[in-house]
């Protein structure tokens, strides 16, 4: 009896595995449609996800398109990078304009160029400062002149922040030794699989063909036009629509990669530089609209269940927001700042909160910096916090007390 024990706990466990979630991301679309067959939250979950089709999704699928047009057109020499020169004034400065850039393809860069020994320790603090990950693409889609506005003070902040850092350290401050494998070499392994791909295709193919029909939808909805009375619908046939469309969407952006720890969650799936433009903006805009669902149906849910006014007891937080925002700026990742960019757009959280977030957060960035030179990563990131938070408490108290 002994001897066959740990062969049938083997055949057990064979078993059990073959059922296990390899995409854990599915759990978001089965709950959303669960959600919206349950009577009892079918109303409030149908508008959340209207909402979070028509008046997100549609406008970053149009930015993040235009965006990854315009830098593919651009990118045969990368030249921001290429007019990096010796002056590390000028370093700080052309890191800051990285940073800016919406992603965090530009960050990272420079926080790759920091460990090699190209650029020095005042351009890796001007980078993380400026950045704000994927959050600006939602931000600059839902409100563009805040949008370029918080992304111009993340770009002067960034420039101060640094040339202040180059006064107080050397250019190799804290950073390692070499090594020989790239941090993106090591998280884009075994990522070939055929049902990865097939489904980073297939999103490239649905917002390739409903790019333009939502967005004059979505603009239409904008000036407060009842679409289904313009084209003679049935009532919600609009918002069933949106509703239905984002479920596909998340159906697919959830089978293109595997959720193993905080990394793979709240960090944006990578792109190859051969991806065709339209993929990349699908896979942005389906990781953006992820979160935005996740903000706007917890939002929602905890107001009609428990009974809470979301905004009323975040509005009586007062002077700590500014202080919360910096505090999930500081988590490494776009999923979070992602969420408190829905909320400020919610009208949830003040602006002082969004721009302390934006300048603390370091977006995917700090996962190379952490893998790569973790002491130089927690140092910037902490160096980041301070512009954040004299910034965010200036706003509050000049304009928001």
């Amino acid at each position: 009896m002994n001897s066959t024990t740990p062969q049938f706990e083997r055949l057990v466990w064979l078993n059990f595995a073959q059922f296990r979630l390899t995409y854990k991301r599915l759990l978001l679309p089965i709950s959303l449609i669960v959600l919206l067959l349950a009577e009892a939250t079918r109303e409030i979950v149908l508008t959340s996800l209207s909402d979070a089709f028509w008046a997100v999704a549609s406008y970053v699928a149009l930015t993040l398109a235009l965006y990854h047009y315009l830098s593919r057109f651009f990118s045969g020499q990368h030249y921001l990078v290429t007019m990096y020169h010796r002056s590390r004034h000028y370093q700080v400065m052309f890191a800051a304009l990285l940073g800016a850039l919406p992603g965090c393809g530009g960050a990272i860069i420079v926080t790759t160029q920091f460990v090699s020994g190209r650029v020095g320790f005042g351009a890796l603090v001007a980078v993380l400062t400026s950045t704000m990950g994927d959050a600006a693409f939602l931000l600059l889609a839902s409100q563009p002149d805040i949008g370029i506005l918080v992304i111009a003070i993340g770009i002067v902040v960034g420039c101060l922040s640094g040339w202040a850092i180059n006064a107080i350290h050397k250019d190799d401050f804290l950073r390692p030794a070499q090594t020989h494998q790239s941090f993106r070499a090591r998280c884009c392994r075994n990522r070939d699989r055929h049902i990865e791909q097939t489904a980073i295709n297939l999103q490239g193919t649905f917002w390739k063909w409903l790019l333009v029909p939502t967005t004059l939808i979505a603009s239409v909805n904008t000036f407060q036009v009842d679409v289904n009375q313009l084209l003679t619908l049935p009532q919600q046939s609009i918002e069933w629509l949106g509703a239905i469309l984002i479920i596909i969407s998340m159906l697919l952006w959830s089978v293109t990669k595997e959720i193993n720890d905080y990394e793979s969650t709240v960090a944006e799936d990578h792109k190859t530089t051969a991806s065709h433009p339209m993929q990349k903006a699908a896979q942005d805009t389906n990781f953006v609209t992820a979160w935005v669902i996740v903000a706007f149906i917890a939002f929602e849910l905890i107001t009609f269940t428990a009974n809470i006014d979301v905004s009323t007891t975040l509005a009586n937080c007062g002077a700590w927001m500014p202080l919360m925002g910096l505090a999930i700026g500081l988590l490494p990742g776009c999923g979070p700042q992602i969420l408190v960019t829905s909320l400020y757009l919610s009208g949830v959280a003040p602006l002082s909160a969004q721009l302390a977030n934006a300048i603390s957060n370091d977006g995917d960035a700090l996962f190379p910096a952490i893998a790569l030179a973790p002491k130089a990563a927690l140092v910037a990131s902490l160096y980041s916090a301070l512009p954040a938070l004299l910034v965010g408490y200036s706003y509050y108290f000049l304009f928001e007390r």
